[in-house]
């Protein structure tokens, strides 16, 4: 069944273990697809990871330290105890807590781009709800992010992207407002009537016409944590579908892309590395 067709498919119990990054006794932590929703619906246990994970663990009760779009995949915590999901909760609450995305952009560039524009939910026009802008209005909220080529070829740039607050949509709103927008976004994209008549029909010959991926191309690669008794780190590798991307598009193997993530993250990689031992004090 295609992931993107009208009704998303249920999740091969079988396949759960592969995507999990790192488990002990106090976290769970998964590399998500894309295609996949972090929150149940209604058809059942097996359509979102909270119920893979409950199925997994046998847990009642979930604490789920942050959550992303279904369509981005990438990094999601698991608290299994209270006390350590508020540990990690209030880290991104006094923003001591640093985190990367990996993205595929359309068009070219080599140098960094530094975007300070503030975002807010788009007031009026446009056939979609959801969309917020980068605005001036008096709701709208600071909003910074970094985007740091790593790669750029046939078209487009695979980059890192560091986004110094949290606003909804940031990375994809940004994106679009320097003309560079998230490959497969079907919001912020090309034609944002893309996203009702996916959530009408799925993937339908129209999307495929417009879109050359299926899903808007970000991915959480990483958080560090930066607590007082030492930093905790997570790392979640690119999913199969970027690469494939990658690959077709920008005529880049698996390697020359881990490379390029290597070269540009991987001192902060080494300097605070994906440890299990500290996370077992941490309640």
């Amino acid at each position: 069944m295609d992931p993107y067709g009208e009704t998303a498919p249920l999740v091969n119990f079988e396949d759960f273990p592969s995507w999990i990054v790192q488990e002990d006794d106090n976290l769970l932590i998964i590399n998500k697809p894309g295609w996949l929703l972090c929150h149940p619906s209604k058809n059942g246990p097996m359509s979102s990871l909270v119920g893979v994970v409950r199925a997994y663990t046998g847990a009642d009760k979930l604490h789920l330290v942050a959550r992303l779009d279904r369509e981005t995949s990438g990094l999601i915590i698991f608290a299994k105890r209270p006390s350590v999901a508020r540990k990690f909760q209030m880290a991104i609450q006094q923003r001591i807590v640093k985190k990367d995305y990996l993205a595929i952009l359309e068009g070219e560039f080599l140098d960094s781009l530094h975007v300070d524009e503030p975002i807010a939910r788009r007031r009026a026009g446009g056939p979609v709800h959801v969309k917020n802008e980068v605005s001036y209005d008096r709701s709208s909220q600071t909003a910074v992010t970094d985007y740091i080529p790593l790669l750029s070829r046939g078209g487009y740039t695979l980059c890192r992207v560091v986004p110094v607050t949290g606003r909804k949509h940031q990375i994809r709103v940004h994106a679009e407002h320097l003309q560079h927008r998230i490959v497969g976004d079907k919001i912020y994209g090309p034609d944002e009537t893309l996203y009702l008549d996916f959530i009408e029909s799925g993937w339908t010959e129209r999307l495929e016409a417009a879109l050359p991926m299926q899903r808007q191309a970000l991915h959480c690669y990483r958080y560090i944590f930066e607590f007082p008794d030492g930093p905790v780190s997570f790392t979640a590798p690119l999913q199969s579908d970027l690469l494939e991307f990658c690959s077709n598009y920008m005529s880049l193997s698996a390697e020359q892309v881990e490379r390029a993530v290597s070269a540009v993250m991987g001192s902060e990689s080494e300097a605070s590395s994906v440890v299990s031992q500290p996370t077992t004090e941490l309640g």
